[in-house]
């Protein structure tokens, strides 16, 4: 999602000023998406130059309110309607990582893996509890929020996010294994080759039995660590 759409979507309710639009783009993302003053007011800026936006004078308290042009909703509908591009996928930093890991010279991959899945199920427990909290505040019988509503949206994403990350780190370890129990059958020489070396490393150092089958022999995580401090927005109640 880029900055610019979700201003215009907040925009399309009504006139807002730079610091209204950050505080009201963050409470409708959950402040997955921190935003400071100075990108809400250079986005303001080149969106007035692509004739998107324009100023319409200032509120009570001297802040330069902003509206979106026709120019601009057609911009906005346009994106509603447009699916998000899969074909270019974003950078990763966890599967970059993974990459680099491999055959990489007293690294042992099998511990990053773990490492990163324990923070995933963490995070994903934390989003969890979280959303139970948001169904709770919605189903209470009390005025429903659009900004709950969507905060609730956001939190299942995330949700379904880490669980995907924690079963392709499961998937990940058992890959490996394999690899290397085919490497210690096929002899010396395929057991050379940098994949086969990082798997030997992950099977020798693995503690705990690993499946044995093909790719689908994941488990989801079962793990119950503490909570973190730092997920999110609590919703409204």
């Amino acid at each position: 999602m880029s900055i610019r759409h979700g201003l215009l979507a907040l925009l399309e309710r009504g006139p807002r000023y730079g610091s209204q639009l950050r505080t009201e783009f963050e409470s409708r993302t959950g402040a997955t998406w921190p935003l400071n003053v100075g990108q809400v007011y250079t986005t303001l800026g080149r969106l007035e130059r692509d004739g998107m936006v324009a100023q319409s004078g200032e509120d009570d308290a001297g802040h330069a309110l902003y509206t979106i042009t026709e120019a601009g909703r057609e911009e906005l509908r346009t994106w509603f309607e447009r699916p998000v591009d899969r074909t270019s996928p974003a950078r990763d930093e966890l599967a970059i990582k993974l990459a680099m890991a491999v055959g990489a010279s007293g690294v042992d991959i099998r511990a990053v893996i773990q490492s990163q899945r324990r923070h995933t199920v963490k995070a994903m427990q934390d989003y969890t509890r979280l959303k139970f909290q948001a169904i709770s505040a919605l189903e209470g019988g009390g005025r429903q929020e659009r900004d709950d509503v969507a905060w609730l949206l956001v939190l299942e994403q995330l949700i379904f996010q880490t669980e995907a990350e924690a079963r392709w780190l499961d998937h990940c370890e058992a890959r490996l294994i394999r690899l290397s129990l085919a490497a210690a059958r096929s002899g010396p020489t395929a057991a050379a080759t940098p994949a086969a070396s990082t798997a030997v490393t992950a099977s020798t150092t693995s503690t705990t039995s690993a499946p044995a089958t093909a790719h689908d022999a994941v488990a989801t995580p079962t793990a119950t660590p503490e909570p973190t401090a730092e997920v999110g927005r609590t919703p409204r109640r």
